[in-house]
């Protein structure tokens, strides 16, 4: 009978592909904004823009063209996730050693899926809902409008578009919290048919007025953000946020000590699986976001 040994454990390709995968389709951020090859480490996106082409008639002079740059700074950040597990793990046979990979995944990749949402758009630690001080530019500090509960929901989508069209962006995505996408969900005609069949309650792209949308409660950081945002959508252009993975995610098997803080592993016949990922990320433009907010919510 094989027994897993201390140190990191080798993630099969078949396994770890996947699982940056479901990073990328486990939140609102890397649906709707580009995930790029990173290396680790602090860097510097430029970004170019220029006017429109001259027309130039017979035999006339060539003038000059105009360009404008911007410096986008991505920053690195590392999140983790220790889940404590018996001893019993460690016992599997090694024909099943790939089936106890999956499972420990299965239970780490969701939270530090959402990591990535709740540094972008709120700045905070996901475990105490703590803003972090690193994480300087996040999308709740863009602008935004406040949501009447006595109007049509759309129509505060329609002064999000209005607000980032005035600020040069293009209103062409939409991060949503389920509270935000019920009201459109549940609309129906006079014949009983939805107004909105296309809206989803997940991650996964999919449709709102126009809009490329994504739904998760990572939006409103209800229940983890430690000051409650209000926000129920994030309007915008999200080629503005640049995301990826900068560090391979490891898997490493800890089968001494304390490292969680939950008390000594041997003491209680455990062991701990710990993952680790470092995202790098950085927002060009917050005037090319605006918010949509509860009316009564704090800030507005």
């Amino acid at each position: 009978m094989a027994v897993l040994t201390t140190g990191d454990l080798v993630i099969p390709t078949q396994i770890l592909d996947p699982w940056i995968k479901s990073v990328a389709n486990g939140s609102v951020v890397s649906t709707l904004s580009p995930n790029l090859p990173m290396k680790f480490g602090k860097g510097e996106a430029f970004t170019f823009g220029t006017d429109e082409a001259e027309y130039v008639g017979e035999g006339q002079n060539k003038g000059d063209s105009e360009f404008t740059s911007s410096v986008q700074t991505v920053e690195p950040f590392k999140f983790h996730k220790t889940v404590r597990m018996t001893d019993e793990v460690v016992w599997a046979d090694e024909d099943h050693q790939l089936g106890v990979i999956q499972q420990i995944l299965a239970e780490i990749q969701p939270a530090l899926s959402r990591a990535l949402d709740y540094g972008v758009i709120h700045g905070v630690n996901p475990k105490t809902g703590a803003v972090v001080a690193a994480m300087a530019r996040k999308l709740a500090d863009a602008d935004s409008v406040e949501l009447d509960e006595a109007e049509e929901p759309f129509l505060a989508i329609d002064r999000a578009d209005a607000a980032v069209l005035a600020a040069g962006g293009l209103p062409s995505d939409l991060a949503i919290d389920p509270t935000f996408a019920v009201k459109f969900a549940t609309l129906r005609d006079k014949d009983g048919r939805k107004l909105y069949p296309d809206v989803s309650y997940t991650t996964a792209a999919s449709t709102l007025e126009n809009h490329r949308s994504s739904v998760s409660k990572t939006v409103s950081g209800a229940g983890v953000v430690a000051e409650p945002s209000g926000i129920l959508a994030i309007d915008g252009d999200f080629s503005a946020i640049r995301w990826g993975v900068q560090k391979s995610i490891g898997l490493k098997l800890i089968e001494y000590g304390d490292p969680d803080g939950n008390g000594d592993l041997q003491r209680n016949n455990q062991v701990a699986f710990r993952a680790e990922v470092v995202y790098g990320w950085g927002i060009a433009d917050l005037d090319v976001f605006n918010l949509i907010k509860a009316a009564d919510a704090e800030g507005n």
